[in-house]
């Protein structure tokens, strides 16, 4: 019996949405700029996005994801306020943009009540919210070892996050990984999701 094709709705745009699985990698940008952020690139080392932390925007708590060109996709920040900083669950917000510049709200993620724990979940609700949860996403796994998923409603894994063997021999840092992305899914918004981990963990957009 064939597998049922992923039916996740677009949520950035359906130019990031391939009909097969597709397999990114991430660099980290050298240490020169601490929270410069990350790049990720297609088999033929194309610029597919890149993400700006704070050291690049000079805002804490706010992040850009970019284009290969360098037009801006997707403005995710982090929550605050009084009532934030009485919730057990700080949250991020992530933001597309119009053609008129007006910022539209996509997908809400929640941080984990500790980033030491490793079994603590990390939730994500797609904007809008429904009356049905069909469009929740849950992280599993522990992004700084670079080993996680990212896991929909019914535990189907959308995205893994990982190192490749050979790389993991040669290299003992984290600087480069790979994203193995469904068909059918987003990857912008994928790589939204990923820059809110790199940001949470105190890796490569954090300052």
């Amino acid at each position: 019996m064939a597998a049922k094709a992923n039916t996740m709705p677009v949520i950035i745009s359906k130019l990031y949405c391939s009909s097969s699985q597709v397999v990114l990698v991430v660099r980290r940008r050298p240490h020169v700029v601490n929270g410069g952020g990350f790049v990720v690139t297609d088999c033929s080392q194309k610029v597919v996005f890149k993400v700006d932390g704070c050291g690049v925007l000079g805002t804490k708590g706010e992040l850009v994801l970019r284009d290969g060109n360098g037009d801006a996709l997707l403005l995710i920040r982090q929550k605050g306020g009084m009532v934030e900083a009485l919730s057990i669950h700080k949250k991020w917000k992530g933001y597309t943009f119009d053609y008129e510049g007006s910022q539209k709200l996509v997908f809400t993620l929640k941080e984990p009540r500790s980033c030491l724990a490793k079994n603590n979940a990390i939730r994500i609700s797609i904007e809008p919210k429904g009356s049905s949860k069909e469009c929740d996403f849950e992280i599993k796994g522990y992004f700084p070892d670079r080993n996680c998923s990212i896991i929909d409603s019914i535990g189907n894994i959308v995205a893994q996050i990982g190192v490749k063997k050979e790389v993991d021999e040669l290299m003992a840092s984290k600087d480069l990984y790979h994203v193995a992305v469904k068909p059918g899914i987003d990857q912008a918004f994928v790589f939204g999701v990923i820059a809110v981990l790199d940001y949470i963990y105190g890796e490569s957009t954090r300052c």
